[in-house]
Protein backbone atom coordinates (compact mmCIF):
# COMPACT_ATOMS: atom_id res chain seq x y z
CA UNK A 1 0.00 0.00 0.00
CA UNK A 2 1.24 3.61 -0.97
CA UNK A 3 0.83 6.12 1.88
CA UNK A 4 0.57 9.17 0.66
CA UNK A 5 0.83 12.43 3.30
CA UNK A 6 -0.85 15.34 1.81
CA UNK A 7 -0.41 18.52 4.50
CA UNK A 8 -0.59 22.99 3.23
CA UNK A 9 -0.96 25.83 4.69
CA UNK A 10 -4.48 26.40 6.44
CA UNK A 11 -7.31 27.77 3.58
CA UNK A 12 -5.25 26.85 0.81
CA UNK A 13 -7.34 23.98 -0.80
CA UNK A 14 -5.84 20.82 1.10
CA UNK A 15 -9.35 19.28 1.65
CA UNK A 16 -9.95 20.54 -1.72
CA UNK A 17 -7.89 18.00 -2.99
CA UNK A 18 -8.27 15.05 0.07
CA UNK A 19 -11.74 15.16 -1.49
CA UNK A 20 -10.59 15.10 -5.09
CA UNK A 21 -7.90 11.98 -4.11
CA UNK A 22 -11.15 10.17 -2.95
CA UNK A 23 -13.25 10.35 -5.98
CA UNK A 24 -9.69 9.00 -7.93
CA UNK A 25 -10.04 5.82 -5.27
CA UNK A 26 -8.05 6.87 -2.53
CA UNK A 27 -8.67 6.30 1.35
CA UNK A 28 -9.06 9.04 3.13
CA UNK A 29 -8.00 9.50 6.75
CA UNK A 30 -8.79 13.30 7.83
CA UNK A 31 -6.70 14.70 10.67
CA UNK A 32 -9.07 17.20 11.48
CA UNK A 33 -12.20 14.50 11.84
CA UNK A 34 -9.43 12.53 14.38
CA UNK A 35 -8.79 15.90 16.18
CA UNK A 36 -12.50 16.26 17.06
CA UNK A 37 -13.08 12.98 17.28
CA UNK A 38 -10.40 12.51 20.08
CA UNK A 39 -12.27 15.53 22.12
CA UNK A 40 -15.78 14.30 22.07
CA UNK A 41 -17.33 14.05 25.57
CA UNK A 42 -16.02 10.67 27.14
CA UNK A 43 -12.51 10.41 25.48
CA UNK A 44 -9.63 10.70 26.77
CA UNK A 45 -8.80 13.64 24.95
CA UNK A 46 -11.47 15.78 26.43
CA UNK A 47 -10.06 15.00 29.92
CA UNK A 48 -6.88 16.09 29.19
CA UNK A 49 -7.52 19.72 27.82
CA UNK A 50 -10.24 20.10 30.97
CA UNK A 51 -7.28 19.14 33.59
CA UNK A 52 -4.72 21.28 31.75
CA UNK A 53 -7.03 24.26 30.56
CA UNK A 54 -10.01 24.27 33.25
CA UNK A 55 -13.48 23.32 33.05
CA UNK A 56 -14.37 26.85 31.65
CA UNK A 57 -13.49 24.73 28.15
CA UNK A 58 -16.55 23.28 28.44
CA UNK A 59 -19.85 24.19 27.29
CA UNK A 60 -22.79 23.55 29.25
CA UNK A 61 -23.48 20.72 27.02
CA UNK A 62 -20.40 19.12 28.20
CA UNK A 63 -18.72 19.58 24.42
CA UNK A 64 -15.63 21.33 24.19
CA UNK A 65 -15.63 25.06 23.47
CA UNK A 66 -13.63 25.06 20.60
CA UNK A 67 -14.11 28.88 19.96
CA UNK A 68 -13.32 29.82 23.37
CA UNK A 69 -9.89 27.05 23.20
CA UNK A 70 -8.98 28.29 19.80
CA UNK A 71 -8.94 31.82 20.64
CA UNK A 72 -6.99 30.82 23.51
CA UNK A 73 -4.03 28.88 21.84
CA UNK A 74 -3.82 31.04 19.15
CA UNK A 75 -3.01 34.11 21.03
CA UNK A 76 -0.46 32.05 23.17
CA UNK A 77 2.36 30.16 21.97
CA UNK A 78 3.20 27.88 24.95
CA UNK A 79 -0.86 27.32 25.43
CA UNK A 80 -1.09 25.52 21.78
CA UNK A 81 2.22 23.86 22.22
CA UNK A 82 0.49 22.44 25.88
CA UNK A 83 -2.34 21.70 23.04
CA UNK A 84 -0.47 19.51 20.62
CA UNK A 85 1.79 17.90 23.62
CA UNK A 86 -1.84 16.75 25.48
CA UNK A 87 -3.57 15.64 21.27
CA UNK A 88 -1.12 15.10 19.32
CA UNK A 89 0.02 11.72 21.06
CA UNK A 90 -3.70 10.54 20.70
CA UNK A 91 -4.20 11.97 16.96
CA UNK A 92 -1.48 9.75 15.62
CA UNK A 93 -2.49 6.74 17.45
CA UNK A 94 -5.65 7.01 15.65
CA UNK A 95 -4.18 7.62 12.18
CA UNK A 96 -1.40 5.26 12.37
CA UNK A 97 -4.99 2.63 13.08
CA UNK A 98 -6.71 3.84 10.33
CA UNK A 99 -3.22 3.12 8.16
CA UNK A 100 -2.87 -0.36 9.65
CA UNK A 101 -6.69 -0.50 8.84
CA UNK A 102 -6.26 0.88 5.10
CA UNK A 103 -3.11 -1.82 4.80
CA UNK A 104 -5.31 -4.93 5.98
CA UNK A 105 -8.80 -4.25 3.85
CA UNK A 106 -6.24 -4.09 0.46
CA UNK A 107 -6.34 -0.25 -0.03
CA UNK A 108 -4.42 0.69 -3.03
CA UNK A 109 -3.26 4.66 -1.62
CA UNK A 110 -4.26 5.48 1.96
CA UNK A 111 -3.55 9.11 2.34
CA UNK A 112 -3.15 11.17 5.65
CA UNK A 113 -5.03 14.81 5.05
CA UNK A 114 -3.46 16.47 8.10
CA UNK A 115 -2.45 20.01 8.50
CA UNK A 116 -0.01 19.66 10.91
CA UNK A 117 1.55 16.52 9.06
CA UNK A 118 5.32 17.55 8.92
CA UNK A 119 5.12 19.26 12.32
CA UNK A 120 3.93 15.97 14.30
CA UNK A 121 7.03 14.02 12.30
CA UNK A 122 3.96 11.99 10.53
CA UNK A 123 6.24 12.26 7.51
CA UNK A 124 8.45 9.80 7.98
CA UNK A 125 4.96 7.03 8.09
CA UNK A 126 4.64 8.25 4.16
CA UNK A 127 5.90 6.69 0.80
CA UNK A 128 5.40 10.65 -0.43
CA UNK A 129 4.41 14.28 1.02
CA UNK A 130 2.32 16.70 -0.69
CA UNK A 131 1.96 19.72 0.09
CA UNK A 132 -1.04 22.36 -1.09
CA UNK A 133 -0.49 26.28 -1.15
CA UNK A 134 -1.18 29.42 -2.51
CA UNK A 135 -0.31 32.92 -2.20
CA UNK A 136 -0.43 34.44 1.67
CA UNK A 137 -3.21 37.04 0.37
CA UNK A 138 -5.15 34.32 -1.08
CA UNK A 139 -5.12 32.21 1.77
CA UNK A 140 -6.32 35.14 4.20
CA UNK A 141 -9.03 35.99 2.17
CA UNK A 142 -10.50 32.05 2.49
CA UNK A 143 -10.03 31.60 6.03
CA UNK A 144 -11.50 35.32 6.56
CA UNK A 145 -14.54 33.77 4.58
CA UNK A 146 -14.47 30.37 5.69
CA UNK A 147 -13.74 30.82 8.98
CA UNK A 148 -15.70 33.79 10.23
CA UNK A 149 -12.33 35.25 11.49
CA UNK A 150 -10.76 38.45 10.71
CA UNK A 151 -7.25 39.31 9.76
CA UNK A 152 -5.56 39.51 12.73
CA UNK A 153 -6.67 35.91 13.45
CA UNK A 154 -6.65 34.18 10.32
CA UNK A 155 -2.22 35.57 10.52
CA UNK A 156 -2.20 33.86 13.89
CA UNK A 157 -3.45 30.40 12.26
CA UNK A 158 -0.79 30.56 9.34
CA UNK A 159 2.12 31.33 12.05
CA UNK A 160 0.43 28.14 14.07
CA UNK A 161 2.24 26.30 11.13
CA UNK A 162 5.57 25.68 9.51
CA UNK A 163 5.99 28.50 6.91
CA UNK A 164 4.79 27.90 3.00
CA UNK A 165 8.70 27.83 2.16
CA UNK A 166 9.65 24.90 4.84
CA UNK A 167 6.47 23.23 3.77
CA UNK A 168 7.99 23.02 -0.26
CA UNK A 169 11.17 22.07 1.04
CA UNK A 170 10.12 19.06 2.69
CA UNK A 171 7.44 17.76 0.64
CA UNK A 172 8.16 15.84 -2.42
CA UNK A 173 5.62 17.24 -4.43
CA UNK A 174 4.28 20.88 -4.23
CA UNK A 175 0.14 21.82 -5.35
CA UNK A 176 0.16 25.35 -6.00
CA UNK A 177 -3.58 26.47 -6.00
CA UNK A 178 -4.10 30.14 -7.16
CA UNK A 179 -5.32 29.29 -10.66
CA UNK A 180 -8.95 27.80 -10.80
CA UNK A 181 -10.53 24.44 -9.95
CA UNK A 182 -10.06 22.50 -13.01
CA UNK A 183 -6.50 23.03 -13.16
CA UNK A 184 -5.71 21.84 -9.93
CA UNK A 185 -7.85 18.81 -10.24
CA UNK A 186 -5.78 18.48 -13.31
CA UNK A 187 -2.34 18.50 -11.69
CA UNK A 188 -3.36 16.48 -8.92
CA UNK A 189 -4.56 13.86 -11.57
CA UNK A 190 -1.41 13.52 -12.83
CA UNK A 191 0.61 13.31 -10.01
CA UNK A 192 -2.47 10.38 -9.19
CA UNK A 193 -1.00 8.84 -12.43
CA UNK A 194 2.80 8.69 -11.45
CA UNK A 195 1.74 6.80 -8.24
CA UNK A 196 3.07 3.20 -8.04
CA UNK A 197 0.99 0.46 -8.09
Amino acid sequence: MFVLGLTGGIGCGKSTVSNYLATLGARVLDGDRVAREVVQPGEPGLARVVAHFGPEMLLPNGQLDRARLGQLVFSHENQRLALNALLHPLILARLRAGVAQARADGVRVCVLDVPLLLEMVLGADCDAVWTVECAPETQVARIVARNGLDAAQAHARIAAQWPSDRRRAAATAVLDNDGTLAELHTRVAQLWQQLPG
